[in-house]
């Protein structure tokens, strides 16, 4: 027998069914109303299809550049530090080849001189006794010169022996001697024959010396002053002159890169006093010792400056070029992707939303590129930037 139901119990089930069914049409068209305007107020987020790939939206790839793998030549090389310096093997001490002091300083440093201008000149005492013994032997000459001339009218008239005339033919042959031999001591101090022969007229003594320089440049010391006593070869030079043409590029390279670095590498230098330009030279000299603190070789590399910009202690980068260039494909740095674990990834495509993950070995960079060696070829479509942007992307939406 069926149970009777009171209408008490049946309203109470009534009003039941009707809230049950109020609270799920709310929550089904409420719910679609919501979500439908926070999906008209919010982009479309990217969409994953397996780990390896992200679809972005259209508002998405607008943050992303993406460019074909395109061929980039990258050229072995060394990058250090370094200074400039003068070339000191067209650098040259001048010292006075004699004792004295130094009456005249005359150059100044930083003066650009030529070769044969006199830098200084010192008071010696031997020149004065070289120019004495020079007019006391044109004296001599021209006593015996005279003697002989009587001699050989006294012998022609028979007044003297044959012997009286070679005598005096011998004595003056002597004299001759001993004044060439004079000459050629007041010679050694620089003076040049029309000043020995004005000494040998005047029958005076000068005891000023004048030191040139031997070459052509650019005074870059001075230690010379007036009444200054110099010996020859020992102490300082009073000045030394480099030829400034050409400067030195000196640079210290790790032992472990040696092996790559040769005589004739071209180097290119940037300097801080220069930053938009480059100078360039070829390594002239490797060091042939290892510095036991830095474990360091000295590189110097010879660069021509006709202009005369460069100074020595300005300080630089230096990119000695090891090797022969070498083409491959370069993606530029901002479209790799640098894992923590070290691992290196590109983001390929081929229609511009469908990004794939690809790891990739790399080689040298330059150029703001990064060397391609092994995951991708020329002609790959990836992003070439932004591409961290995508990489958050895969790794948000995988979460």
């Amino acid at each position: 027998m069926r149970p009777r139901w009171n209408s008490t119990r049946l309203r109470s089930v009534t009003i039941a069914i009707v809230l049950t069914v109020a609270a799920a049409l709310y929550a089904t068209w409420g719910g679609r109303t919501t979500g439908s305007v926070k999906a008209a107020e919010a982009p479309a987020a990217a969409v994953v299809v397996d780990g390896e790939s992200v679809t972005l939206s259209d508002e998405q790839v607008k943050a992303v550049k993406v460019a074909p793998v395109a061929g980039h030549d990258f050229v072995p090389r060394h990058e250090t530090e370094g200074f400039i310096d003068f070339n000191e093997d067209h650098s040259v001490q001048v010292f006075s080849p004699w004792s004295g002091r130094i009456v005249r300083a005359l150059a100044k440093a930083g003066d650009d001189v030529k070769r044969g201008d006199v830098l200084f000149t010192i008071e010696s005492p031997d020149l004065v006794t070289a120019e004495s013994n020079l007019i006391g032997a044109a004296g001599v000459r021209q006593l015996t010169t005279r003697a002989l001339e009587r001699a050989r009218a006294m012998f022609e008239s028979q007044t003297i022996a044959q012997k009286d005339l070679d005598q005096a033919a011998s004595d003056q042959q002597t004299a001759q001697a001993n004044l060439e031999a004079a000459r050629a001591a007041v010679r050694i101090f620089g003076k040049s024959d029309a000043e020995i022969e004005q000494i040998i007229a005047g029958r005076s003594t000068d005891a000023e010396l004048r030191i040139a320089s031997p070459i052509a440049g650019r005074v870059t010391a001075r230690n010379a002053a007036p009444g200054l006593l110099v010996q020859p070869g020992s102490g300082t030079a009073p000045f030394t002159v480099a030829d400034i043409s050409t400067m030195w590029m000196v640079a210290n390279v790790a032992e472990d890169e040696l092996p790559r670095v040769h005589l004739g590498q071209p180097v290119e230098v940037s300097l801080s006093a220069y930053p938009d330009r480059t100078f360039e030279g070829r390594v002239s000299n490797i060091g042939a010792a290892v510095d036991p603190n830095t474990h360091r070789v000295t590189v110097r590399s010879e660069i021509r400056d006709p202009r005369h910009e460069l100074r020595p202690q300005m300080l630089g980068s230096f990119v000695i070029h090891t090797g022969a260039a070498q083409r491959s494909p370069a993606i530029p740095l901002t479209g790799v992707v640098r894992e923590g674990d070290g691992t290196m990834e590109v983001f390929v495509t081929s229609d511009g939303h469908r990004f794939v993950r690809r790891a990739i070995k790399i080689g040298l960079q330059q150029d703001g590129m990064d060397q391609v060696l092994e995951g991708v070829a020329n002609g790959e479509q990836v992003a070439t930037d932004n591409a961290l942007f995508v990489a958050n992307e895969l790794a948000r939406q995988i979460r």
